[in-house]
């Protein structure tokens, strides 16, 4: 029997809409940039125009070109373009998912140099984030091989989720739910206030029945009470399993329901996701893809 494809929310669909990350860019820029930047303001020339490379300082995969285009429009429009004093335009940018090496140019910022420097801190804690947030999921996806899917959590910064999850699927991973109601998942806490496992599950199939659901076991037993319900969830989360129970799961769920998928989650590392993802299931779900990245190192340097 056949196992279902993992459900995807249209993200690329999202980010295409320059006005997404508009939000975004005007809570960074009124953050940041205040009433303009004291040193800059005293020591470069009004009229002084010029071009910044934005050079990668560590190999790594990019992303977040299109958000960083939406600071440059926002930071064009009132009332920051007062203490900005002109447009910046991002030229040649890479394309998001795109490999960078240490010392290549990702793209270049052209336009007043006072602006341009006011706007560095802004551009780069965007182009860094999300550049991290993609190379840490490269990592993942190259760990774990073919044939299983590296998916993201909802672990996510507030106001970043969509610049954070666009940056998993340009690093090759595949996002989890966007937000509680694209999908269901009954959690260990469900089941205690619900009954169980198994009767939160009942009862969310029975409100939402044309709805993805994943279910969260946390051994064995619990495992084998939901595959042997007689519509089994689409999918069963393995929490903290060890490897060896990990493998066990997935004989149950062949002998018992085929069409189900299992993913693995908790207390994975790049060291152990290869021995998980050997083990036979469909997914790892990874947290740190986004709540304890690194940010890529990438600079701004005036040519």
């Amino acid at each position: 029997m056949s196992r279902p494809s993992l459900p995807v929310t249209d993200l690329g669909d999202l980010g295409a809409d320059p006005g997404v990350f508009s939000a975004l860019a005007r809570v960074a820029l009124t953050e940041d940039i205040a009433s303009g930047d004291a040193t800059t303001l005293a020591t470069v020339p009004a009229d002084l125009h010029g071009r910044g490379l934005l050079v990668a300082r560590q190999d790594g995969v990019v992303s977040g070109v299109d958000a960083v285009a939406a600071v440059l429009a926002a930071a064009g429009e009132p009332p920051y373009l007062e203490v900005l004093g002109g447009h910046v335009d991002l030229e040649d940018p890479v394309t998001n998912g795109a490999r960078a090496a240490p010392g290549s140019v990702v793209g270049v910022l052209t336009g007043p140099v006072r602006a341009m420097l006011q706007l560095e801190r802004t551009v780069l804690n965007v182009l860094s984030h999300a550049s991290g947030v993609a190379t840490h999921t490269a990592r993942w996806v190259s760990a774990v091989g073919t044939g299983v899917v590296v998916r993201d959590s909802r672990k996510t910064l507030p106001g970043l989720r969509l610049l954070q999850k666009r940056a998993v699927v340009h690093g090759g991973g595949s996002p989890h739910r966007y937000n509680l109601s694209d999908q269901a998942m009954v959690k260990d806490n469900h089941g205690v206030a619900g009954g169980g496992v198994v009767s939160a599950y009942c009862a969310v199939r029975a409100r939402n029945p044309d709805l993805w659901c994943e279910v969260e076991v946390d051994d064995l037993g619990q495992l084998r009470g939901v595959l042997g319900l007689d519509t089994p969830p689409h999918q069963v989360l393995l929490d903290n399993f060890t490897v060896e129970d990990t493998e066990e799961a997935v004989r149950l769920r062949d002998g018992i329901a085929p069409g189900v998928l299992l993913e693995s989650s908790g207390g994975l590392s790049l060291e152990v996701a290869g021995g998980y993802a050997a083990a036979g299931v469909d997914s790892l779900a990874v947290g740190a893809l986004t709540h304890s990245v690194t940010a890529l190192d990438i600079g701004l340097d005036l040519d």
